[in-house]
């Protein structure tokens, strides 16, 4: 704890290092503000009391709105300004990352340096105005629904076409603003804007399903008190658990050997030196859950918005459904391999080697690499791919198992707790990097002494 408390000290003595924490931390305080403005329009009242009969029921639309909101960080059943979140944006530079690979004329404009990528970020900032147009649409379209809530049945929203353009125009500028804004806290703040900002709108939702947990404790009966409190115990240990696991495959990677050729340059020889290719066990990262979870909501929410819950698609499609589960399985499985195909491509990567006068030892150079280096990130995808089902298994079977609202659980697993991992590892990688260059103890450093005293 000394250790942990000098490193903030001496965070708090470099003034720049000060300076870009304290405009990030503002920046992302303006971020949560947003979460308190409703769109204009909107009955407040009304909309919480059909949160609560929704949240009660367990079901409904409104389920699948909410989950939807976990895969991006927003909060799409509150019907804020910043509703949508960023999530647009990053499914639009998703989409032109794909985009890139796929076609020769943009993957050449991305080769033409700062100009070519100027280019493509203005292609991704008018795809994020149509995936907000789309996006939003839905939300609107609820919120002019009629809604049930006890014995009063009315619309969330009743003012008409002018009223649903404006909610539209809202919800689009504030994704809007909330782009411009990841990316000001990546130019004065530290850390990836746009990650924090996802991670932060996870993060606030945390203290709200705690309390519920705690609130269901308190307000059972006697004889079943103790039961809840087992369960608040198992699910902490469960959450810190998980969270070691992230981290650990997180960081874990493959590291293949790679030997320099030696020559000779003058009358000195060069090369020989040894190094190391890294394959991450992750490396595709929590993209595939959302893009599998992404594919099969859309669907689920058209279904659910047409026909009744005793529909035999409806419930196939349901959470807790097998179909479900296993389409989201195998759907995980398909884009961890196919975008750690599109990232690594082992044919260039040999090609590479052999250029640069590198080769893995007891492999030659040329096509037998390419065939080793696919041997090796098939397997690691193999592990990759087992690894992210699990986690995103996870907060349903919790959920089944323990008998508790998917809505908590879902921060031991699913997209949640990889994003809020990855983003805090790299932002604790970025403050370890400004105190190493001012010659001040890292974490790292500082638990190592702990671990030695």
């Amino acid at each position: 704890m000394r250790g942990l408390v000098k490193v903030v000290d001496d965070i708090l003595q470099i003034p720049d290092l000060r300076r870009r924490l304290f405009i990030t931390f503002g920046l992302l305080a303006i971020y949560r503000i947003g979460f308190h403005i409703y769109l204009p329009g909107v009955d407040a009242v009304f909309l919480h009391k059909v949160i609560e009969v929704q949240q009660s029921t367990g079901g409904g639309l409104l389920g699948y709105i909410q989950m939807a909101s976990l895969l991006t960080g927003g909060s799409l059943s509150q019907a804020m300004i910043f509703s949508l979140g960023i999530m647009p944006y990053i499914s639009a530079s998703i989409i032109f990352s794909l985009l890139v690979k796929v076609f020769p004329k943009l993957e050449a404009l991305q080769k033409e340096g700062e100009s070519g990528r100027r280019q493509i970020n203005r292609y991704t900032r008018y795809a994020t105005v149509l995936l907000c147009i789309i996006q939003g649409m839905f939300v609107v379209a609820w919120l002019s629904s009629p809604a049930q809530a006890g014995t009063m049945r009315q619309s969330i929203s009743a003012g008409g076409l002018p009223l649903q353009m404006l909610q539209l125009t809202v919800l689009t500028a504030g994704t809007l603003f909330l782009m411009w804004l990841g990316e000001k806290i990546s130019e004065f703040g530290i850390g990836n804007g746009t990650s924090l900002i996802i991670m932060a709108g996870i993060i606030a939702e945390m203290p709200g399903a705690i309390l519920t947990m705690v609130r269901r404790t308190l307000m059972a009966n006697p004889d079943e008190r103790a039961l809840y409190v087992v369960k608040l115990i198992v699910l902490f240990a469960l959450f810190v658990g998980i969270v070691a696991s992230v981290v650990l495959i997180t960081k874990g990677q493959r590291r293949i050997p790679l030997q320099h050729a030696r020559h000779v340059k003058g009358r000195r020889m060069q090369g020989g030196q040894r190094m190391y290719f890294p394959i991450r066990i992750n490396s595709a990262g929590v993209l595939p859950i959302i893009f599998a979870q992404s594919l099969i909501l859309i669907p689920t929410l058209f279904l659910t918005s047409v026909f009744d819950e005793g529909n035999f698609l409806v419930m196939a499609l349901n959470r807790n459904g097998f179909w479900y589960l296993l389409l989201n399985v195998l759907m995980i499985g398909f884009f961890t391999y196919f975008w750690t195909s599109l990232m690594f491509n082992p044919v260039e990567i040999a090609e590479n080697m052999k250029e640069h006068g590198s080769f893995i030892p007891g492999i030659r150079p040329g096509r037998r690499t390419a065939e080793y280096l696919q041997q090796i990130i098939n397997r690691v995808t193999l592990t990759g791919a087992v690894f992210l089902a699990t986690i995103a298994l996870i907060p349903q079977i919790i959920a089944d198992a323990f008998e508790v609202d998917l809505l908590i659980t879902s921060f031991l697993g699913g997209t949640g707790i990889l994003i809020v991992v990855g983003v805090a590892l790299d932002l604790v990688d970025k403050i370890e990097a400004q105190l190493l260059v001012r010659h001040y103890e890292g974490f790292m450093r500082a638990a190592d002494d702990r671990a030695k005293a």
